[in-house]
């Protein structure tokens, strides 16, 4: 398709030189923005500087050459180059800026007296708070210090464990816009990383946030003050004030109510994190989580409505006579004002809303689209399609990290290539409109399905026939209606009424054993050419072109990871905060010990870091063995055993005694064991009697010996000192290449004879980043360091892999995975 910004003089042959910038610059903006975004550390300002230089040389060179006649394929070259130039100068610019308002490491675990204001919708779960906080001015020990612009706090106002003294929970609920006095307690932004997990560092710095931490509310600490109301922030504090209008209907009512209204609280702002995880967990089985939250579909339903609104108020305001000479409809005709308004007002709705990714693109393509109409200017869909890419960039260039940036893309992309209206095909009536629905919904289903297996592994089988009814029923019953209550609050309830033949009917499709798949991750490439084929069979072009897409699809359905070779193992000790969990992989079976910790009533490592995890690797679980009942080994067991039923339990706990929501399991017992594929597994710890004798769960921790003939890894939950010396002095042989480091580090653990016993090349904690319990203790990493044991923990390392056939080697999640914005510990 050739582009031309007004239409070819006759006279002159060569194109205008606009032309080419308006495709290649876009393009060259996604490129650059790629590039950038795959950065492991930052260059200094002098080379981006540099870029941007080149960048504008480049574009005045492209305009140069096409006046004195140069070809249309030279100057389109240097417009695609100044494009990405700019966009890799202009976002490295942007994140070593970001990168210099850094935490001062001096500052962390200080105490620090802030000054700021609340400056977004404070979230209240069942420990307390969580708060985003623009710093005004710190001070630490009565001396100014500087410290990140913004922070993301936590006050709680409920005890942190049991026996534990209830913090000072704030007056009265926090809100945005208010201005606040507070001590904190500061560290840098760091988060889980293990592979194919949720990069929580990136979220920090793609949402400004320069440090984490948690109000101090202890005797010795100055209360906190609030200085004033209202602080600016009008926005977030109109947000707030409808969010809680709408939860506040739910209370005293039943769950089932409050559910629903949480669907109708996040349609209005677009706070998802009042959805329930059940009700999320039941989107994304059915595929209709993108219309659970502020989607494309939303806001140009809701500027569809606002300009018909604007287009009839600018019609009747030309009958007042008195307007005279100055009537609007002089100056602007009614269609062009209504579309203007449209957009306007759907602008307003977006950013009320949070300004997500979908709503972004939504709003950046009907501007342009009004441009282009007001204008009287043609372009194509995919220019469109690639200035609204490219302007998002240009505003949050980490979108590109983003699931929902190509979700959304690659949607309207496909849906704007597959338009029957551009074919001439538009048909009128309700049969037609709804064999338009069909065919769109199929097309959006070929096109996405191969992108959501590789975005996250899993696609909705029956996301078809829910979408089907789900984006007719959300988008012109229950959005309108929720919308509508911010004028009269009662249609709320209203909506959340029509929510609840919805949720029913999701529940049922979700509750079908089929109703999702699942693939093991495959390779970038892989997942490139099937999404590649799922575009192609989308398309309305001829079926044996449209069938030559299935090749593309099928390497990467078929993908399967690399095992252990038969007689060696791998061991992966995931990366999940203060707990412990560990995955043992043979040819061809697969063991969990221990399952994480608990985040939360609903958030664990089972849910967040195991089964997403598991289902990448394409691993079934065999075995899941529980080395003792404390909640940071147990938190994820029920979600792992959720996933995958069928796998085995094995735990060491008080006679008579179950952990929460589990099976009993079959009992930890020192002398049993089995083998897997050449690899053989000993349970060291406890025997019957030792069992009986243990007064606190750490001494009743089962201990598993993994090996083969050439190597061996050691797993030992929390067991202390005492149990460590009637372990060495059973006799059994603990000689280990690799030693999970018992406790996390603690100084109760990890006693000379044990170490000696042992002999490890390689010691691995597992322990949260500045954690309170001060894991791993100085004095135990002294005696590692005594005997040269290497010692590696997870917050330095990430998720840690290691392999029997290569005992001395390590693989640091942290290294594999390492981008500019992850935190590097001093």
């Amino acid at each position: 398709m050739v582009f031309f910004v007004t239409p070819p003089d006759p006279r002159r042959a060569r194109p205008r030189p606009m032309a080419g910038a308006l495709a290649a610059l876009p393009l060259g903006v996604w490129l650059g923005t790629g590039v950038q975004l795959q950065q492991r550390a930052l260059d200094g300002a002098a080379v981006y500087g540099a870029a941007l230089a080149g960048a504008m040389l480049l574009a005045l060179l492209a305009v140069w050459g096409a006046r004195r006649g140069a070809s249309a394929r030279a100057w389109a070259l240097a417009w695609l180059l100044a494009g990405a130039l700019a966009a890799w100068g202009a976002t490295g610019t942007r994140a070593a800026g970001m990168a210099a308002q850094a935490l001062a490491p001096a500052l962390e675990g200080r105490d620090v007296v802030l000054t700021g204001v609340i400056a977004r919708m404070p979230q209240h779960g069942e420990r307390g708070w969580r708060l985003v906080l623009d710093v005004q001015g710190a001070r630490a020990d009565g001396a100014a210090v500087v410290v990140p612009p913004r922070v993301q706090l936590a006050w709680y106002d409920a005890p942190l464990h049991p026996g534990a003294a209830a913090p000072l929970a704030p007056p009265e609920p926090l809100r945005a816009g208010d201005r606040w006095q507070l001590t904190a307690r500061l560290k840098a932004p760091h988060g889980n990383l293990n592979p194919h997990g949720f990069d929580v560092e990136l979220w920090l710095w793609e949402q400004g946030v320069g440090a984490t931490g948690y109000v101090r509310t202890g005797p010795r600490d100055a209360p906190p003050q609030r200085l004033a109301q209202g602080d600016g922030h009008l926005v977030e504090r109109a947000r707030q004030h409808v969010r809680d209008g709408i939860l506040a209907l739910g209370q005293g009512g039943d769950e089932a109510a409050r559910h629903r209204l949480g669907i109708i609280a996040a349609l209005v702002t677009g706070d998802q994190n009042v959805i329930e995880r059940s009700d999320w967990d039941v989107f994304r089985a059915t595929g209709v989580a993108h219309l659970m939250s502020i989607s494309g579909l939303h806001i140009t339903m809701f500027a569809w409505i606002a300009a018909g609104a604007v287009g009839w108020l600018w019609r009747r305001s030309a009958r007042w006579r008195g307007w005279g000479r100055f009537s609007p409809c002089l100056w602007l005709p009614a269609p062009s004002a209504a579309w203007v308004g449209g957009v306007l007002l759907a602008a307003a709705y977006a950013l009320f809303s949070g300004w997500g990714v979908p709503a972004q693109r939504t709003v950046l393509m009907l501007a342009c689209m009004t441009a282009l109409r007001i204008s009287g200017l043609r372009w194509p869909w995919w220019m469109m399609w690639l200035w609204a890419g490219a302007v998002v960039l240009l505003i949050d260039p980490w979108a590109m990290l983003q699931a929902g940036f190509w979700l959304s893309f690659v949607a309207v992309g496909v849906l704007f290539a597959t338009d029957s209206s551009a074919a001439g095909a538009h048909q009128k009536g309700a049969a037609a409109h709804l064999m338009q629905l069909l065919r769109e919904q199929g097309v959006v289903t070929l096109a996405l399905t191969p992108l959501s297996l590789m975005l996250f592994g899993q696609a909705s089988v029956v996301g078809l026939s829910a979408n089907l009814v789900a984006i007719p029923w959300v988008t012109l019953v229950v959005t309108p209606l929720a919308l509508a209550g911010v004028v009269w609050a009662p249609l709320w309830s209203v909506a959340a009424a029509a929510v609840q033949p919805l949720s029913a009917l999701l529940s049922w499709l979700a509750s079908w054993p089929w109703a999702q798949l699942s693939l093991p991750a495959a390779p970038l490439a892989l997942g490139v050419l099937a999404v590649a084929g799922g575009a192609l069979a989308a398309l309305r072009w001829p079926w044996p072109l449209r069938l030559a897409g299935l090749p593309l699809v099928l390497p990467f359905v078929l993908w399967q990871p690399a095992r252990p070779a038969p007689g060696s193992f791998d061991l992966l000790a995931a990366d999940v905060g203060q707990g412990s969990a560990v995955l043992v992989r043979t040819a061809a079976h697969t063991l969990v010990y221990d399952a994480g910790p608990r985040y939360s009533a609903d958030s664990d490592a089972g849910q967040r870091v195991l089964v997403p995890l598991l289902r990448a690797l394409g691993e079934r679980v065999d075995r899941l063995v529980l080395s003792h009942r404390d909640t940071d080994h147990t938190g994820g067991a029920a979600a792992v055993l959720a996933q995958y039923p069928r796998a085995a339990l094995t735990t060491s706990i008080e006679a008579g005694r179950t952990l929460e929501g589990l099976p009993a399991g079959e009992p930890c017992m020192a002398g049993s064991g089995w083998q897997w594929d050449g690899v053989r597994f000993d349970v060291l710890y406890p025997n019957a009697e030792q069992a009986a004798a243990a007064r606190r769960s750490n001494a009743m921790s089962c201990v598993i010996r993994v090996s083969t003939a050439s190597a061996s890894a050691l797993l030992m939950g929390d067991i202390e000192a005492p149990q460590e010396q009637a372990l060495v002095a059973s006799g059994t042989v603990l000689r280990s290449d690799v030693l999970l480091v018992p406790h996390h580090g603690s100084r109760t653990s990890s006693s000379a004879t044990l170490l000696d016993a042992v002999q490890p090349r390689l010691a691995l904690v597992q322990a949260g980043y500045r954690n309170a319990f001060g894991h791993p203790a100085p004095l135990v990493l002294a005696r590692y360091a005594e005997r040269g044991v290497r010692v590696i923990g997870s917050p330095a390392c990430g998720a840690m892999h290691w392999h029997s056939v290569a005992p001395e080697v390590l693989q640091c999640e942290r290294a594999v995975a390492a981008r500019y914005w992850h935190h590097r510990l001093p």
